[in-house]
């Protein structure tokens, strides 16, 4: 069996990309299993909430955006450090960017190397690389909740760390009034997880958290936007499943001494079925078992992910 291209180098077709209004004055734009993003209508002012690969990309989507609303940026919101989430800020101009306490962190710890490892996995999303003119450096960051006032008759829309999951720092964007909820790569609908830096065990019971919330729309990081209690639903127990069969075998493994290879085929093997045709599924799960191994290890915090080892473990465990 000849081995597979590595991560989405082989994806080079374009998607569509759909701007879709979820409220009055809310707005998500989705691309067929791309990354999710969205923005928020203060009175004046215009909430982000995640910037895209780079300026280019981010501008593509800042222009269908200004078909509906001309306010200015106030805030660009980050709901996690990853490099195809972060490195296109700077086409928002935004006045204030807004990160969780340990995003910021995480910029620090392992930024180049994430950008580096992300744009070479991913290439076809990091449109004109060299529009990027560096990190992305939150202005100001919180641990729990920081809540935003929208001004006039729109209400608070408030930022919530919910707990460890996808990242450990993780944050969604909540709108009580009209119950939509972004939740960064928390929740994904119809697409696989990707968990290279997560935190396996905590991000379930985060997903308790944020099922606690009751949303009526879901904007999830990646796949269509979830209407109604029961489609969000379903999107949240799909992200459980997944998590909850790659812990069952995964742990299986690692508890009767097997190899990480062993690990691998156990989880792609159970999830093949269900999840094998959705996006991203097999670029992700190299690097998924590869960071449950080590967590199951005992290694709390997720090792950085370089190109070089982006590579050995691709070669390791999709090479033929």
């Amino acid at each position: 069996m000849p081995q597979k291209p590595f991560a989405s180098s082989a994806d080079t077709t374009a998607k569509t990309e759909t701007l879709e209004i979820v409220a009055d004055g809310v707005y998500a734009f989705t691309a067929e299993g791309d990354p999710n993003v969205g923005a928020i209508e203060g009175e004046d002012f215009l909430v982000c909430f995640d910037a895209r690969a780079t300026p280019s990309a981010a501008a593509d989507w800042l222009e269908q955006l200004r078909h509906h609303t001309d306010k200015p940026v106030r805030y660009l919101v980050l709901s996690h450090y990853h490099a195809v989430r972060t490195l296109g800020a700077a086409a928002f101009k935004a006045d204030v960017i807004v990160a969780h306490d340990r995003t910021r962190h995480l910029v620090a710890e392992r930024g180049r190397e994430d950008w580096a490892s992300e744009f070479t996995r991913m290439p076809r999303l990091a449109k004109d690389p060299e529009t990027v003119p560096g990190l992305t450096w939150p202005d100001l960051t919180f641990s729990e909740r920081l809540t935003i006032p929208l001004g006039g008759e729109r209400g608070d829309l408030i930022l919530c760390h919910l707990g460890r999951g996808h990242t450990e720092g993780d944050i969604v964007a909540w709108l009580p009034g009209q119950r939509v909820l972004f939740s960064g790569d928390l929740v994904e609908s119809r697409a696989a997880l990707y968990t290279g830096d997560a935190f396996h065990r905590d991000w379930v019971s985060t997903l308790d958290e944020v099922a606690s919330l009751e949303a009526a729309v879901l904007v999830g990081g990646r796949g269509a936007v979830s209407r109604g209690r029961v489609a969000v639903g379903e999107a949240v127990e799909q992200t459980r499943h997944f998590l909850q069969v790659m812990l069952r075998e995964v742990g299986g493994v690692h508890r009767a001494a097997g190899s990480l290879r062993d690990a691998f085929a156990a989880a792609h093997g159970a999830l093949i079925e269900d999840y094998g045709r959705w996006p991203i599924f097999e670029h992700c799960m190299p690097f998924n078992v590869a960071r449950l191994w080590e967590e199951l290890d005992g290694v709390e915090r997720p090792t950085v992910w370089t190109v070089e080892r982006d590579r050995q473990v691709w070669d390791l465990l999709q090479g033929a």
